[in-house]
């Protein structure tokens, strides 16, 4: 009977295999009535085959040229996975290294009065742009796509470059089949390396093979062959969900010439990367002095004599004459003197100006290699790794890091984007060492509510809030530049039925200091008469209404970023004719050591209730093996908050 069943199973196996073609157009019915994921039905859409060819060709007048051909075949299930249906293409162009993408082919198909119709994608369909100076983007639209489509393109590109970029494994949504293959000559010497962080893990099959074309050589490969790979789905507070993907990192560590003899040894340490970097002419040889900036640069520090306050100015100064183009990168694209001259930079044209300002002076500052957020964490010492820079003052004991970027950035608080584990702190081409990016300052968030209720039971009164650091920052990125009118606007959207007129908005410019904000409201919906009684929760507006963690499981960390503390008083005025009779308990919770602890003291004063909360994240990043119990955690959290005080008329 075992051996029967053993059979069966083999030619089941056997029939369901022949079934799946993944043939360019050979779109199966199944496919298309395929109403949602059979192993992850919260999936908008799915990969069901994605193959990824990586591979080498001789040219006589180039070289060996890198060829890496993509066919995907995409399920779409419901609108959320429209976004599937566009593809963007990185293209690297450099001065004389340039990418090109060539054989885009896409085909549209949806199933229609029991028939397969097809739409291919066209010219129209297709489009290119200029992300930066180095970098343009190829992208598609694929035509007709709504719930049910499937879609299925191919492209090839075609690079100079010996540098193989990282290989993905892992998406947002599941994968049913995945085929990698990665061929390279023997003459480069690559380092493998997988993302241990990651909960799906692939094999690889490690061979070669020799061919003799154009002359005789033997092609090292790689091989992935795997089936249903789980997603990995972004949820509240991610982070940097990149760390935590399912990829390859392939860094070229060796160059070998026909003899199989050593030309050029790359990165082995990370002291041979600050190295490598710092003696590029767009990194270490931007750090001298330019006389293009020293008159303005003498006005801005006149009278002054401290290490941080001239760190002060020369970033005040930077911001005021060179502007961020968006570009990130760890060399100049521009240069100091000729992004000074045409008040226009990358990240480091900018930050590296700063250093350049800083030395000139005597001030210790040096740069800071940084991997930013979306490029996750260098695995193994890797020049690519790094894809930022920032500056670094160091006086005493005492350090500041500064990131001349953005506007509202200011000492110690930097753009989100580089808060991402360490950097690496380049002094000069011998030393170098890592340093902590993690803010450790609270950032504060304190409200006052006072709240009147009214004779037909609508509650108003007045707000002030005040914020500091990284809550300050975040506040003057998303109002500091719009009018009093749409600030308002804005507020009342996110804080539902609640009117808001009167508003104050005091240090948006002047990062020095805390923003501050007062407004007077009205809310018509913020108490239930039922009989004789009143109900309502005495956060109002300001409570969390539900719980932000949806999954049940996590293979990431939560990610809060910053260390933050939000702080609520409220003060609300008994209505005449009404007593108390419940107020919810007063209760102090904590987890894992007080890391995050919430407070909720609540009494009556005469006259007036009065509530005191408070949420502390001493320790912004909850690792995934207590997710659940954080789960949980901020479960309570959201149900105290709607916890109700009744009154009872008189």
């Amino acid at each position: 009977m075992k051996q029967v069943l053993t059979a069966l199973i083999f030619i089941m196996s056997l029939t369901y295999s022949n079934a799946q073609d993944y043939d360019f157009g050979e779109i199966s019915k199944a496919e298309l009535q395929e109403k949602f994921h059979p192993k992850d039905s919260a999936a908008p859409a799915a990969i069901l085959y994605r193959k990824e060819e990586i591979r080498f060709f001789y040219s006589n007048n180039e070289g060996f040229i890198q060829e890496r051909e993509m066919h995907m075949r995409i399920k779409v299930y419901n609108k959320d996975g429209f976004d599937w249906a566009t593809k963007k293409v990185y293209l690297y162009q450099g001065t004389n290294q340039r990418e090109q993408i060539t054989g885009i082919k896409g085909v549209s198909y949806n199933l229609v009065n029991g028939k397969i119709e097809k739409e291919k994608l066209k010219s129209d369909g297709k489009f290119e742009e200029d992300y930066n100076d180095y970098t343009k983007i190829s992208s598609f639209t694929m035509p007709s796509v709504k719930e049910g489509t499937v879609i299925e393109y191919k492209y090839k590109v075609s690079s100079p470059r010996i540098s193989i970029d990282d290989i993905l494994f892992q998406f947002s949504v599941p994968v049913n089949k995945l085929e990698v293959t990665v061929g390279t000559p023997e003459y480069y010497v690559y380092n493998k390396q997988l993302n241990l962080r990651a909960k799906f893990v692939p094999q690889i099959e490690e061979t070669f093979k020799n061919t003799k074309v154009p002359f005789e050589y033997r092609i090292n490969i790689l091989a992935i062959n795997e089936d249903n790979i789980p997603a990995i789905r972004e949820e509240a507070f991610s982070g940097s969900i990149s760390n935590y993907r399912s990829k390859m990192a392939l860094e070229l560590t060796a160059t070998l010439n026909n003899m199989k003899q050593l030309t050029r040894s790359y990165t082995t340490s990370w002291e041979d990367v600050s190295k490598t970097i710092y003696e590029s002419d767009h990194f270490g040889g931007q750090l001298g002095k330019f006389s293009i900036y020293k008159e303005d640069l003498d006005k801005a520090l006149a009278g002054i004599e401290g290490d941080f306050e001239k760190a002060f100015a020369v970033e005040k100064l930077v911001k005021s004459k060179v502007k961020w183009n968006e570009g990130y990168g760890k060399y100049t694209s521009k240069g100091v003197r000729v992004a000074y001259k045409e008040g226009e930079g990358n990240s480091a044209d900018i930050n590296l100006m700063m250093v350049s300002m800083l030395r000139s002076q005597g001030v210790n500052a040096n740069p800071v290699l940084v991997s930013t957020r979306n490029n996750g964490i260098p695995l193994f010492p890797t020049r690519e790794g790094f894809n930022y820079v920032i500056c670094s003052v160091q006086s005493g004991d005492a350090q500041l890091l500064l990131d001349a970027t953005e506007e509202y950035s200011t000492e110690n608080v930097l753009p989100t984007r580089v808060l991402n584990w360490q950097g690496r702190l380049i002094e000069n081409n011998k030393v170098s060492r890592w340093i902590p990016l993690q803010p450790k300052k609270m950032s504060v968030m304190a409200a006052m509510l006072n709240v009147s209720i009214n004779d037909d039971f609508s509650i108003s009164g007045k707000l002030s809030k005040q914020l500091t650091n990284y809550n300050a920052y975040f506040y003057r990125n998303r109002y500091a530049k719009i009018t009093s009118e749409d600030h308002m606007k804005s507020l009342e959207k996110d804080k539902g039925d609640i009117e808001i007129n009167a508003l104050t908005f005091n240090n948006a410019d002047d990062v020095s200091k805390p923003v501050k904000i007062g407004y007077e409201y009205e809310l018509s919906d913020g108490i239930d008469e039922v009989g004789n009684k009143l109900y309502f929760s005495p956060l109002f507006f300001l409570a969390t209404k539900e719980n932000p963690f949806k999954l049940d499981e996590r293979e990431y960390p939560v990610d809060f970023v910053i260390p933050n503390s939000d702080k609520y008083l409220v003060n609300i005025m008994l209505p005449k004719g009404y007593n108390v009779e419940s107020l919810p308990n007063s209760e102090v919770i904590a987890f894992k050591d007080a890391n995050v602890k919430f407070s909720y003291l609540v009494k009556q004063n005469g006259n007036f209730i009065q509530l005191k909360a408070q949420l502390d994240i001493v320790n912004p990043l909850i690792l995934p093996s207590d997710y659940k119990d954080f789960k949980a955690f901020y479960g309570k959290i959201v149900e105290k908050q709607t916890e109700q005080i009744v009154l009872t008329k008189v």
